[in-house]
């Protein structure tokens, strides 16, 4: 059976669709912290559990009779988002899993300026020591984190922002497609892959041009200082540690972190990569 955790959200709710079209739904399961959420794959014959990396006792049934599983990780920041990932890559092992996979970031590393890297180093490094096949898909920045700043530059006409740099926006829709190859069919993904993202590099400044001609409006990319933008964000009602996290990002990004393309992806599309122009086309509308 092939298993995918965190069944329900943006990333795993879109892997899961892409591998129903390869295999059959009785040789698909998922592990869901709350099977309410996933009664339309129960109804087409996906087997649900529920499980909570946070409960690894709970790990055992969920991915009972795993012949291969898909770790997307955790949604969870901080300390305990380690410890979270490594019970389910553990639980897959312990449940005979051939191969495990793991969702990954483009920049992992434990000494980068965006903390989630370093969760993401950690990972790998116990996957790879765990003992049987293993795949981490080094996936590159999510498009769909500009959605953030639209509000604010549709109502504004300015996207005011920390300094930033080039970031290889990659579409959650490719991921996951790319993702539920490799859980499939192996998709000639071992090991930690070559980042698997987008063939471009935009920074904001690309970003708000795109944005401006697509609306039709002026859009000016404005940059703000790291304190002057954590201050304004805490004062809109974001919590300090949440605007301390998102400057991580920033920072990153101008370290030159996310600016790395690769044909990895496309490659194993047998596609283009969908550009970030048609992400923020689709984007847009919940920002009108």
């Amino acid at each position: 059976m092939l298993i995918v955790t965190g069944a329900t959200g943006q990333l795993g709710s879109r892997i899961v669709e892409r591998l129903l079209e390869r295999v059959p739904a009785d040789q698909v399961g998922v592990s869901v912290r709350d099977p309410s959420r996933a009664t339309s794959l129960a109804d087409r014959g996906v087997r649900v559990r529920a499980a909570d990396f946070t409960e690894p006792a709970t790990l055992t049934h969920a991915l009972e009779g795993a012949s291969r599983v898909l770790v997307v990780s955790a949604a969870i920041r901080g300390a305990g988002a380690v410890a979270a990932n490594l019970a389910a890559l553990d639980a897959a092992r312990d449940a005979g899993a051939e191969r495990v996979l793991y969702t990954s970031h483009q920049a992992a590393s434990p000494v980068s300026a965006f903390l989630p890297q370093h969760t993401h180093a950690a990972t790998e490094e116990h996957l790879a020591g765990l003992g049987v096949p293993f795949t981490a898909l080094r996936n590159g920045f999510y498009a769909s984190t500009l959605g953030l700043h639209l509000d604010e530059a549709l109502r504004t006409g300015r996207m005011a922002l920390p300094e930033d740099g080039l970031v290889s926006w990659t579409a959650h829709a490719d991921l996951a497609e790319a993702a539920a190859i490799a859980l499939a069919s192996g998709g000639g993904l071992d090991g930690v892959t070559a980042p698997l993202t987008a063939p471009h590099l935009l920074d904001l400044a690309d970003v708000a041009a795109v944005v401006a001609d697509l609306v039709g409006r002026p859009v000016t990319r404005v940059v703000v200082a790291d304190e002057e933008w954590a201050a304004s964000a805490v004062a809109r009602g974001m919590p300090p540690a949440a605007a301390e996290f998102t400057l991580g990002m920033f920072r990153a990004a101008r370290a030159g972190e996310f600016a790395v393309t690769d044909p990895a992806l496309e490659t194993v599309l047998g596609r283009p990569a969908v550009p970030v122009r048609e992400v923020l086309r689709g984007l847009l509308p919940q920002h009108a």
